[in-house]
């Protein structure tokens, strides 16, 4: 069995040692207020990495998250760089200026055990258990199509030197544990027979079964890997699906960032609109007799296209007023003549983005229902027929975003794509 490497001075830590360290924190010990004998800690994490625990006092509360030596969900079998921490802490510096309060305040980051201290986002929950349950937040597509446009193009060519860009690509590409993690568990595991893989058995053996044959399909999940790999495009936030996200009815939260990198931007894209489309596929699952969830996978696919189209026009409008950086630089281009051609150069590029979206969307949507780990859209249900059919549909969908891209010009062409009941 491997073993999970650690440095010294690193330890896990228990409500003792958290409080202790707490405790020396000034600035934190004033905002949660009275004594550490007087604080309650709860570990709550129930993700596949790290631990989170939330520290409450008689006047306010703290989330603190540290990175364990090996992958939870898997055990000590699994050994995992505790660096992962830093470099969440470094994604969450790099664009704090630019997204406001769609991250929280980060208070104190310890580098000797890999933990942050930051804001306890209360009343927020989860937007993929909000989604599950089928509620609905009316600022949800908006603030992520914005949160997805100013991350990036804040990071990107766009707006900033090419040395500036650079710095940040040689600071992140150290992040070669969890981008490993990305490379196997998205890009290639679900398309081979693997031990991490699982999925609805039997109901799905013979979809499984025959998309790892299907040379077409993994030839086209093999390219948009490549992109992965080898587009710079701005730093990624990586991990971006509905589980990284914190909401209220009027409150968004990006939480999570510790597979960052620089990497193409139609990933992130991908991801949230990927995971959009898997809640929307689960629906089936989560109905009652007093509500068979139609008009909630209307309203999904609705904050499909508002996260979509609001990305798009904020990355153009973005463009447009802070072209600073080296990709199209505003001096090339300084006649008045220019204007039209420039615009259509612009809109062009974003809108490759869109076709990047979509297949990585695709890609995501496999791996969570034939690879490692799942979502709990699907395994939530607990009809392992109803399950399999959700899962089957979300397949279907999945390979053809992969497979017939050409028949995907805009945002509506996709949403025409999923079947309604009716149809």
């Amino acid at each position: 069995m491997p073993t999970a490497q650690v440095p010294a001075g690193y330890r896990i830590l228990d409500p003792k040692s958290l409080l202790a360290l707490i405790g020396d924190l000034n600035d934190v010990r004033a905002l949660i207020a009275g004594r550490p004998e007087e604080w309650q800690v709860r570990e709550v994490g129930d993700g596949n990495l790290n631990l989170v625990f939330i520290v409450e006092g008689p006047r306010g509360s703290i989330c603190v998250k540290q990175a364990l030596p090996y992958v939870r969900a898997a055990g000590p079998s699994w050994p995992m760089a505790l660096d992962r921490a830093f470099f969440e802490n470094s994604y969450y510096r790099a664009v704090a200026p630019y997204v406001g309060e769609l991250i929280p305040k980060v208070y104190h980051y310890d580098a000797e055990l890999y933990c942050t201290v930051m804001e306890r986002l209360s009343p927020h929950i989860i937007l993929r258990h909000g989604l599950i349950a089928g509620r609905r937040y009316p600022n949800l597509a908006r603030d992520m199509g914005q949160f997805v446009a100013r991350s990036c193009f804040f990071t990107s060519d766009c707006a900033q030197p090419f040395e500036h860009k650079f710095d940040g690509i040689s600071l992140f590409a150290g992040n070669k544990a969890l981008i490993r993690i990305s490379v196997d568990l998205i890009f290639t595991d679900p398309y081979l027979v693997s031990e991490r893989n699982r999925h609805t058995s039997p109901q799905l053996d013979d979809v499984v079964s025959d998309f790892r044959c299907d040379g077409p399909l993994k030839v086209a999940a093999a390219q948009f890997g490549q992109k992965f790999l080898s587009q710079t495009q701005a730093l990624l936030h990586g991990d971006l699906h509905t589980g990284s996200v914190m909401v209220t009815d009027s409150d968004t939260r990006v939480i999570d960032p510790e597979f960052a990198f620089y990497g193409p931007i139609g990933f992130d894209l991908g991801a949230f609109f990927g995971n959009l489309m898997l809640n929307w596929y689960s629906q089936p699952g989560h109905a009652t007799p007093r509500d068979d969830r139609a008009a909630h996978q209307e309203w999904l696919l609705e904050q499909a296209k508002i996260f979509w189209t609001t990305f798009r026009s904020s990355f153009l409008a973005l463009w447009s007023e802070h072209a600073q950086g080296d990709a199209f630089p505003a001096a090339m281009f300084s006649s008045p003549g220019d204007a039209p051609a420039l615009k259509s150069a612009r809109s062009a590029f974003v809108d490759s983005l869109f076709a990047d979206m979509l297949g990585f969307s695709a890609c995501k949507m496999i791996r969570r229902i034939v690879g490692f780990a799942h979502v709990a859209d699907f395994d939530g249900i607990q009809d392992a027929p109803l399950r399999g059919d959700c899962e089957a549909g979300a397949l279907a969908m999945a390979r053809l975003l992969l497979t017939h891209p050409e028949q995907f010009h805009s945002i509506d062409d996709v949403l025409g794509a999923v079947p309604r009941s009716g149809r």
